[in-house]
């Protein structure tokens, strides 16, 4: 048996799980970002493939593998692999869903306070020797607790349920937005709400998005989403950047449209210098705090998705079901 991994040879290696199958099977790992025909050249008897969450698995690259399995995301993430061409070459697609809720969750909470306390100004400003007059303006505009706040969740999956419970020692008010909604007792011990999209955006100090890109989510946080948030909201992202409209999201900060943007994901990845929301005005830029997508990539994450995609692999090889099969 062999693996193919695309992505970080050094990660790979470190997380590698203490399983006999991991023993027993090939391993061959090349960078994000190798060409289809590179690949192939060095592992087109692959039998499963490992791919970073946002690196691309291609038609081209699914065909040349005919022996291939399994097509396992490294993350959670699936929209960079060709779902569609993988299904018509019976190869299976898994992903690490709810590996990192608990990680994305504590990245989603540090944004909300983040931008809540304007905590990269705030320390711009003590280094530059204006620490007084920062602390008595930041008294006279205001600063809000997170436990005032009334967050509202679109999509509210593994991630944004365990965002909600810790939010709930804090004591804030949630409305969350899914398709199906929970069970009365879930949404009790959560202390979350139903509520529409527009009646989030509308009503929530803080709007924290959770959706997977799909067509229907790609750029829905647009002009007209923004227009209808508060003046003074907090957009958060932890999700994926494909999500919101940069161009929209740049526009409205400018005009002060909305409070501040917290995000920990732009796309596309890597952040082109040209991205609209790298080129704010000063005053626009201080709206605005950035993370470099690591909410979900801490030790515990991955040492849990790791070993699920080799014990899913192994699943495979001896002839049974994985788990978290996305198609």
């Amino acid at each position: 048996m062999k693996m193919l991994v695309i992505g970080d040879e050094a990660r790979t290696r470190t997380y590698l799980p203490d399983l006999p199958f991991v023993q027993q099977t090939e391993l061959v790992v090349v960078p994000r970002g190798t060409a289809d025909d590179e690949i192939l050249a060095r592992a087109a008897d692959a039998d499963f493939i490992m791919a970073d969450a946002i690196s691309p698995v291609s038609a081209q690259l699914i065909a040349g593998m005919p022996q291939l399995k399994l097509i396992h995301s490294e993350g959670v993430a699936f929209n960079a692999i060709d779902v569609d061409a993988a299904r018509e070459h019976g190869v299976l697609v898994c992903n690490n869903a709810g590996a990192n809720a608990g990680a994305v969750a504590e990245q989603t909470v540090l944004l909300m306070l983040a931008c809540l306390r304007d905590a990269v100004q705030a320390d711009a400003a003590v280094r530059a020797g204006v620490q007084i007059q920062t602390k008595e303006r930041m008294m006279v505009e205001g600063i809000r607790e997170l436990g005032d706040c009334r967050v509202g969740f679109i999509g509210f999956g593994a991630i944004a349920q365990a965002c909600a419970a810790r939010l709930a020692g804090w004591g804030c008010e949630m409305l969350y937005n899914k398709r199906t909604p929970l069970t009365a007792e879930r949404e009790a011990e959560l202390g979350a709400s139903w509520a529409s999209i527009d009646d989030i955006a509308a009503s929530c100090d803080i709007v924290s998005l959770h959706v997977p890109v799909t067509p229907a989510t790609a750029g829905m946080v647009d002009a007209a989403f923004l227009a209808r948030m508060k003046g003074d909201a907090i957009l958060i992202n932890t999700a994926r950047g494909e999500i919101v409209d940069n161009g929209a999201l740049a526009e409205a900060l400018e005009r002060g449209a909305i409070g501040m943007a917290g995000l920990d994901t732009i796309a596309p990845e890597p952040v082109e210098p040209g991205n609209p929301l790298l080129n704010l005005s000063e005053a626009a830029s201080r709206r605005l705090v950035l993370s470099p997508h690591i909410g979900g990539v801490t030790q515990g994450m991955f040492k849990r998705a790791h070993r699920t995609v080799w014990e899913n692999a192994a699943r495979v090889a001896a002839g049974e079901q994985p788990v978290n099969i996305v198609s």
